[in-house]
């Protein structure tokens, strides 16, 4: 049985409780002339079936109000225990306290990033996040790929990525990025844009399974739309054609420990290297990495930038390093 349906169970066998315990309270005021203390105690014994003593002796119309009350009560007590051994052991409650407890730490996420769909893409989306240690959260309706996030204990909403709703539950208007990453390119549209709705400055990047699509995410709101098959197919070329740079390419685009890559640094306001230039700030000397862009604050991109390139609060640096060489950085910034 669902849950849903256990807990209207529930629900209906502690509301005819209480309209038993009501009448029966009433009943003995009126029949017995008990007092309202003593009318809910005969109520409540009544229907426990603990076998106490009466108040007081009961006259015929008291014995048919108490055949009355362990005839209906004692049996919608029975069913209201029964519902609830049903909904613990077929696992609803802790299903149940384990969504509240995604949910309160899906509650305390801030600029984090969602992943919408857990297939073969957003599962290694989510090895890349996981490995880059920033905080995410899976959007997943697949009952066999939930099972997987729960037992890779993965933070995740269970639920149709396209409901405004679900979207809600995963912070989508506090969250930085949003990745589109569902089976088909007609549910990346609809979650492409129900996102931009929600969130009008979420950076979003959606994937198209065909290149036709790429124009309609874009109009749907994403900021980058990234073709699996062109891009498989232009890594095959560059195999084929310039191994030598692939090779290249696949040395930095991996994220293992002790392999380069490249991350993204923000230079602050009390950071070592604003107002400084490119040179004077010996970033290769101190840490080993190497800037490979600046993009300015006003948005230019400045691809291998000379040593007099002048480093300013807000730029980004593009650099490449192994992940000591970065985190050397990281510590200096």
């Amino acid at each position: 049985m669902t849950a849903e349906f256990l807990l209207r169970r529930i629900w209906i066998s502690i509301a005819l409780l209480g309209v038993i315990i009501l009448a029966g309270w009433a009943g003995y005021i009126a029949i017995e002339g008990f007092s309202p203390l003593d009318s809910i105690y005969m109520t409540v014994i009544t229907i426990s079936t603990v076998g106490f003593k009466e108040v007081q002796p009961l006259d015929a119309a008291g014995k048919i109000l108490t055949i009355f009350i362990i005839l209906t009560g004692t049996g919608t007590l029975l069913y209201f225990l029964l519902a609830v051994a049903e909904f613990a052991i077929e696992g609803h409650l802790t299903g149940i306290l384990e969504k509240r407890r995604v949910e309160r730490e899906v509650a305390s996420l801030e600029n984090h990033y969602i992943i919408c769909g857990y297939g073969r893409v957003g599962e290694q989306i989510a090895k890349e996040f996981r490995e880059a240690k920033v905080p995410f959260v899976v959007i997943e309706q697949n009952p066999e790929r939930v099972s997987v996030l729960q037992a890779l204990g993965i933070l995740h909403v269970e639920g149709d990525a396209s409901d405004d709703h679900v979207l809600m539950a995963a912070g989508v208007r506090i969250a930085k990025g949003l990745v589109a990453a569902v089976d088909t390119d007609a549910e990346n549209v609809f979650v492409t844009l129900s996102a931009r709705v929600l969130n009008p400055n979420l950076r979003i990047v959606s994937r198209a399974v065909m290149a036709e699509a790429e124009e309609k995410l874009t109009r749907a709101g994403a900021d980058r739309v990234v073709s699996t098959i062109l891009i498989g197919a232009r890594r095959m070329a560059q195999l084929m054609v310039h191994p030598e740079i692939s090779d290249y390419l696949e040395l930095i685009s991996h994220t293992a420990a002790g392999e380069y890559r490249l991350e993204e640094f923000t230079v602050g306001r009390d950071s070592p290297l604003a107002g400084k230039e490119l040179q004077e700030s010996d970033v290769r000397g101190k840490t080993g990495a190497l800037v490979m862009a600046v993009r300015t604050e006003d948005g230019r991109l400045n691809a291998n930038p000379p040593p007099d390139t002048l480093l300013h609060e807000g730029d980004r640096l593009i650099v490449l390093g192994t992940g000591d060489q970065l985190k050397a950085l990281r510590d200096m910034l």
